[in-house]
């Protein structure tokens, strides 16, 4: 029986993308070489190319595909639960890499590694969340966790249980974040009213709130850069 000589083909081309890689890193790959060399580790056979170029055009963007839910990736034809679930992980996987990375930091109050791994970890969720990064007397990070999930523009935040947690943490400091899905960052009269009371009350227990982020689309939004916290 002849083989298959399509079968040959995609394996050198896995193998060229590969040593495209290894040799002059992601910065020399096209946007559907990225999506596709992704897919290739999740999809061990096969010429992969078609469902990359699918998911661009129908995501817009690699952000857009790693952003999207595991339900709307497999809805491309070709992309099963296995490669969305891989996509996902990448996602996942940046956002440890950035918070580990900014930990990493002697001292830390709004630096661009925190920029990044808030940008990383938020940006692109349909639905609001409100995060804190609780900081020792050092300024190192302790802990990053979302206290609050809501659906867009709606999440309800209450000081006190923001500070109860830093209080169990034996945190000295403090940032808040919180995402926009809508894309706006200019923070809401309800936003700067939290974010005045939360430094009231954690100034009467001597903790100290260092900024409030806001992440949108490709932008964010610092109280403490933008002068609405003393």
């Amino acid at each position: 029986m002849d083989e298959d000589p399509g079968k040959d083909d995609n394996l050198e081309h896995r193998k060229r993308l590969r040593q495209k890689f290894l040799t002059a890193g992601m910065g020399a790959f096209q946007e559907y070489e990225v999506v596709e060399f992704l897919l290739t580790c999740a999809i061990s056979r096969g010429d992969v190319k078609p469902q990359a170029k699918a998911l661009l055009r129908e995501f817009g963007s690699l952000k857009g595909i790693v952003d999207a839910e595991i339900d709307d990736l497999t809805k491309t034809r070709g992309v099963g639960k296995v490669s969305a679930i891989v996509i996902k992980f990448i996602r996942e996987l940046a956002t440890l890499y950035l918070g580990q990375k900014a930990k990493e930091k002697p001292q830390i109050a709004c630096t661009s590694e925190l920029i990044d791994f808030c940008r990383t970890a938020m940006g692109g969720k349909k639905d609001e969340e409100f995060c804190v990064i609780y900081l020792d007397a050092q300024n190192q990070i302790i802990e990053f966790e979302t206290v609050q999930k809501g659906i867009a523009n709606q999440a309800v935040v209450y000081p006190r249980q923001v500070l109860e947690k830093a209080l169990r943490k034996k945190a000295s400091a403090l940032i808040l974040a919180h995402n926009h899905p809508s894309g706006h960052v200019r923070p809401s009269d309800a936003d700067i009213r939290l974010t005045k009371t939360i430094q009231e009350t954690a100034k009467a227990l001597d903790i100290l709130v260092h900024d409030h982020i806001i992440i949108g689309e490709n932008r964010f939004f610092s109280f403490r850069e933008e002068g609405l916290m003393p």
